[in-house]
Order: C-alpha cells, then sequence, then structure tokens
C-alpha cells in the first residue's frame, strides 16, 4: 500500500513563511498561523514542503489504508491561500455565507486575502472543524 508523502519535517515554519515574497500574504499567513495555534493549542508544524500543520490523527479508511494527517492547516499557494478544514464545510452553511469572499471544496477553503473575509467566522469554523474532528476520530476510536 502506498505511504503518505506529506509527512511532518523539521523545517522552520517561521523561515517557510519568511520566504513568501508577497507581503500581504505573508502577514495574512502568520496571522492564520496565530489563529489556527490559538484555536489548536498545538505549535505549527511543517508537513511536506508547503503545508503548516496543528496538531495530528490517526486516520485509517475502511480500505485498510491508514496514515496521520494534520487536523487543521494551511498553505500559502500560487493562486489562493488554502485553509484544511478536515469536517467540511456541509453543516456550515450560515456560516459560510458570513464568512465573506472565498471558495471551497470538500475540506479546502480558498481565500485570496484575509481582508476578504470576517475573521471571527473563519475563527468560528476553524474551531468547529477541530472540535468535529476529535469527536470523529473519538468515536471511531471506540467501535474500532
Amino acid at each position: 500500500m502506498a505511504e503518505t508523502k506529506t509527512k511532518p519535517t523539521n523545517e522552520r515554519v517561521e523561515d517557510f513563511l519568511n520566504k513568501i515574497s508577497d507581503e500581504e500574504r505573508r502577514a495574512d499567513c502568520f496571522q492564520v498561523a496565530k489563529i489556527m495555534e490559538e484555536i489548536t493549542g498545538e505549535k505549527p508544524k511543517m508537513w511536506g514542503p508547503s503545508i503548516v500543520g496543528f496538531g495530528s490523527y490517526h486516520y485509517k479508511y475502511d480500505s485498510g489504508r491508514e496514515g496521520d494527517w494534520l487536523v487543521t492547516g494551511f498553505s500559502p499557494r500560487k493562486k489562493d491561500l488554502t485553509l484544511y478544514l478536515m469536517m467540511g464545510f456541509e453543516k456550515h452553511g450560515e456560516l459560510m455565507e458570513k464568512l465573506g469572499r472565498h471558495s471551497h471544496a470538500k475540506s479546502c477553503l480558498y481565500i485570496k486575502r484575509l481582508s476578504d473575509i470576517h475573521i471571527p467566522t473563519l475563527k468560528k469554523l476553524i474551531r468547529n472543524s477541530v472540535k468535529d474532528l476529535k469527536e470523529y476520530t473519538k468515536s471511531r476510536s471506540k467501535s474500532a
């Protein structure tokens, strides 16, 4: 079975973020890092060459594939600042409407700038995602 390629590294998060050439994007990343650290109580860690992650959890799919992944995190991609909110957005329609300019996929939130969104709503989404993931992993471990 293929092994997960994206894993925690020993690279320094601050060094990675300081390499972001766009000043506003760099400042946004430091602010998101601070928000996620406050919510998770975890220090940031590099996952692979370009993801800043907070915490980790073990997953195991019915297919037998398993591994470890970040509880929440972000990556300053070329086009957007991508935030990883692992439990998705389906049950958060009201918050998504209040968030501001964004797009999203299953568990990825894409924003151009933090100034485009409502920060208290973003914090609530992150908090809910972290809480829901903890509850989900706890229920999965009980049923295993």
